[in-house]
């Protein structure tokens, strides 16, 4: 009896999360194409603030997919909810960017508290989309 639930939910647990996966890569390649700088670059170089910036907004990106993927019936809600749940966290990034002057030359420079105040506010707005997204 257990084996057979295990069977029968463990294609649908594996396409959920695959689709949830897909969605976080989506979600950081495109957070990789509206970043002023090169992170992947920073971080090979050793820039603490990069490596920070860069593990932070995964995090961020993250958490509301799991919120998605925890609260949804099917994979078209999974889906649908998770690219609006990146369309928040993207804007999020690039509103903050836009109001913190010079934020690629604070990265750029290694400035590692600049990073961990734009983590905690793209962290703060992920957890209250997560919250909205089970909501």
């Amino acid at each position: 009896m257990i084996l057979e639930t295990l069977f029968a939910g463990l294609p649908i647990l594996a396409a959920q999360f695959l689709t949830t996966f897909a969605l976080l890569g989506i979600g950081v390649a495109a957070y990789f194409a509206i970043t002023p700088f090169d992170e992947r670059r920073l971080v090979q170089d050793g820039n603490v603030a990069a490596g920070v910036l860069m593990g932070g907004t995964v995090l961020a990106l993250s958490i509301p997919l799991a919120a998605t993927l925890a609260s949804s019936a099917s994979q078209v809600d999974i889906l649908i909810w998770g690219l609006v749940a990146l369309v928040i966290q993207l804007l999020t990034f690039f509103i903050v960017s836009t109001f913190i002057r010079g934020l690629n030359a604070h990265i750029e420079r290694g400035n590692v508290a600049m990073a961990i105040a734009v983590v905690s506010i793209q962290l703060a707005v992920a957890l209250l989309n997560a919250g909205s997204m089970a909501g």
